[in-house]
């Protein structure tokens, strides 16, 4: 069970930055700050700290490049990675850049879990792209959601089913979007992404 003496690190893109630098706690306005928000509420004096280093427009690549100073020197007690999501949208808008496939998404990943195998680790599938089961961008995340699954098996992690959550709302076709652009999470979209990440951590009993 999560104490006050526990770490939580939340490492990602702009999902999970969302305008944390922008305000004093550096938690942003989306998921990170509703799960901080709900364990304080369940357990005031006994509420984990929770640490955002989201930073938007991250690939796998970025977080490599700043895993030491931004996780390692952190000392977490609890590890909570959110990648994906562009490592797959700068195939469809920016093609002339160097792409992370899905070997190199892997390989790439796979050595950060190994630099942080103390840890209590919590690996999130990305969400998706579009608003759409079918889209373009949603077909090409397939292959990076698998890679987290498996990863999150072999590094005896917790595997918080995003994408499937995104995608079984998606599909139900409901008047209320996730997103303010078929990417970025509108607050309903950070509610989603809360509840279905606390509901994991607690199912392996994390909480």
């Amino acid at each position: 069970m999560l104490t006050k003496e526990d770490r939580i690190v939340f490492i990602g893109d702009s999902i999970t930055d969302s305008g944390r630098r922008a305000e004093p706690e550096e938690l942003g306005d989306g998921y990170v700050r509703m799960i901080r928000d709900q364990l304080i509420c369940e357990s005031p004096m006994n509420a984990p700290a929770i640490i955002n280093k989201g930073v938007g427009g991250n690939r796998v690549t970025d977080l490599a490049e700043r895993w030491e100073q931004d996780v390692l020197n952190e000392r977490p007690t609890v590890l909570s990675i959110s990648i994906g999501i562009n490592d797959v949208w700068r195939q469809l808008d920016s093609k002339e850049m160097n792409q992370i496939l899905p070997g190199k998404f892997e390989q790439v990943y796979r050595n950060l879990l190994d630099q942080s195998e103390s840890t209590r680790l919590v690996l999130m599938e990305p969400t998706i792209i579009e608003e759409d089961p079918r889209s373009e961008g949603n077909e090409l995340l397939k292959p990076y959601v698998e890679i987290v699954q498996k990863l999150a098996g072999e590094y005896g992690a917790v595997l918080v089913p995003m994408h499937q959550a995104f995608i079984e709302y998606v599909s139900a076709e409901g008047e209320h979007k996730l997103t303010t652009d078929g990417v970025h999470m509108n607050s309903t979209g950070n509610t989603l992404m809360a509840r279905t990440w606390l509901q994991a951590v607690r199912e392996k009993g994390l909480l």
